[in-house]
Order: C-alpha cells, then sequence, then structure tokens
C-alpha cells in the first residue's frame, strides 16, 4: 500500500530556521539545522535502502505560495502568500510503500522525534493511504469519482 506521509509548519517556523525568532517559534541554530536535516536524510537513507521510499520533499517557505482558483468565467484568478489566516501548511512529504498501516505508523512516529529547539511548535505527522484503485468509495468518505 502506498501512503503519503506529511509534516506541517508555518511560515513563522520557516523565518525561525532562517534565524528569526517569534512568539510562534525559537531561532534555530546552524547546529539546530544541520542535526534536523542529518535526522531527516538519515530517514531518507533507511526507508531507500529497505525499499519503501519512492518520493520525498521539503516545500520552500509559504511565502512563496501560489493559489490558483477560477472566476466565474473560468479565467485563472492566482493569488501569492503568505497568508495570514493560514496557520499550518504543507511543510513537507514523503510517498512510502509500505506493507502495513502499522509500518507506516512506525516511520511517522520517528518523523516526528525529529531534533529541533527548545520551544519550537509541535506538529502531527499525518498519514494518508494513496487510492491506487482510482474508484473511490463513497462509503468511506471518498468524493464519488475517483477522490479529490
Amino acid at each position: 500500500m502506498k501512503y503519503l506521509v506529511m509534516v506541517q509548519g508555518a511560515q513563522a517556523d520557516y523565518d525561525a530556521m532562517n534565524g528569526k525568532a517569534s512568539d510562534h517559534s525559537p531561532a534555530w541554530s546552524e547546529q539546530e539545522l544541520r542535526a534536523m536535516f542529518s535526522y531527516m536524510n538519515n530517514i531518507n537513507d533507511d526507508l531507500a535502502e529497505t525499499g519503501e521510499f519512492i518520493d520525498g520533499q521539503g516545500l520552500v517557505e509559504p511565502a512563496r505560495t501560489r493559489f490558483v482558483t477560477a472566476d466565474a468565467e473560468g479565467r485563472p484568478v492566482v493569488t501569492d502568500g503568505p497568508y495570514g489566516e493560514t496557520k499550518e501548511v504543507l511543510a513537507g512529504y514523503w510517498v512510502l510503500d509500505c506493507a502495513s498501516l502499522e509500518r507506516v505508523t512506525e516511520i511517522a512516529a520517528r518523523v516526528a522525534q525529529c531534533p529541533q529547539p527548545a520551544g519550537a511548535p509541535v506538529y502531527p505527522v499525518v498519514i494518508r493511504p494513496i487510492d491506487e484503485a482510482g474508484g473511490g468509495d463513497l462509503g468511506s468518505g471518498e468524493l464519488a469519482g475517483g477522490g479529490v
């Protein structure tokens, strides 16, 4: 089964990683950043070794985000970030192929133990199964016509 494993963050977290503290998060030192990147790279290496790693990426700061919708005539409407109303956003992800939900939960628990400065916010690690069948199941809350 394939799973999307997501880590969350906020613009203030990206600012903190660039040395700018706020009420939301303390500034990260270069040593703390190195420890975090080393930890995540070790997870990636381990998952590649087990054959479970399909893809994984950290995402750039929310301030560089772009939302695209359509107006009533179908023309694109583009809004750039950052967004004051947005609290948490997707900060990074892995696409994993794991034997079971229990296994991907073990991996998510390891991700949740990533080192960070004292006082930094703690976010849940989100696991979403990937619908490889493409059929969608209204009984399980998915949208008709193949999901989202």
